[in-house]
C-alpha cells in the first residue's frame, strides 16, 4: 500500500511524531463533532448520526493506519468519560449497549475506507470512493447488528432477522447512502481542488 494516496499524508508531512498526533487528534475530535448531531428514533434504540460520515471521511483522508488510530482514540475517550459519542455520550456502557457493535466497527470501518483508498488510488475517483465507502458502511453495520442482537439476547428480548434489520439497518440505509455519496463526492474534489492549487 501507498499512504501518499490518502488525501492528508499527501498534503501534509505526516514523517513526524508530532504531525501524526495531531492528525488524528483532528480525526477523533471531526468524529466527535459529528456525533453530536443525533436524532433518537422512538421504534429503536440506535439514533441517526453524522458521525459516520465523520468515520468514512477520516479513515480516507487520513489513510489506514492514522485513521484506525484516530477512532481508536475517539472510542477510548468516550469509553473514559468524555461526551463524545452520540448526543453527549459518555461511558463503558455505550459499548456495551445497544449502539455498541457500531461504535467498535468505526475502528475498522476507517482502517477499511483508508486501506481501500490506498491500494486503489479510489480517493481521487468517484465511482470508486462511492464503492469504498460503502465497503466501509457494510463493516460498521456488520460489527453494528451483531451488537445488537447480543444485546437484545442479554437483555432477555431476542429479535428475529426480519426485526433486527427493522431496528438496526432498514431505517438508517438510505441515510448511509447518501452519507457514502457525499464522502466520494468530497474526496475527488479535494484532490481536484488542491491540484488546481498546486498544492499536491
Amino acid at each position: 500500500m501507498n499512504p501518499s494516496t490518502a488525501l492528508v499524508p499527501s498534503l501534509i508531512d505526516l514523517s513526524g511524531t508530532r504531525s501524526r498526533v495531531l492528525a488524528v487528534l483532528a480525526g477523533a475530535g471531526f468524529v466527535a463533532l459529528l456525533a453530536q448531531v443525533a436524532l433518537p428514533l422512538p421504534f429503536t434504540p440506535v439514533p441517526v448520526t453524522l458521525q459516520t460520515l465523520g468515520v468514512l471521511l477520516v479513515g480516507a483522508a487520513l489513510g489506514s493506519r492514522l485513521g484506525a488510530q484516530a477512532l481508536g482514540l475517539y472510542l477510548a475517550a468516550g469509553a473514559a468519560g468524555l461526551p463524545v459519542f452520540a448526543g453527549g455520550g459518555a461511558g463503558v456502557a455505550w459499548l456495551l449497549g445497544p449502539t455498541g457493535g457500531y461504535l467498535l466497527g468505526f475502528a475498522f470501518a476507517a482502517w477499511l475506507a483508508g486501506a481501500l483508498v490506498e491500494r486503489f488510488d479510489s480517493g481521487r475517483r468517484p465511482i470508486a470512493a462511492f464503492l469504498a465507502m460503502l465497503t466501509a458502511s457494510a463493516a460498521i453495520y456488520a460489527f453494528g447488528l451483531a451488537g445488537l442482537a447480543g444485546w437484545t439476547l442479554l437483555a432477555g428480548k431476542p429479535v428475529s432477522l426480519p426485526g433486527l434489520l427493522a431496528l438496526g439497518f432498514y431505517p438508517f440505509a438510505l441515510g448511509d447512502l447518501l452519507k457514502a455519496g457525499l464522502a466520494a463526492a468530497l474526496l475527488p474534489a479535494a484532490w481536484k481542488g488542491l491540484g488546481r492549487s498546486g498544492r499536491i
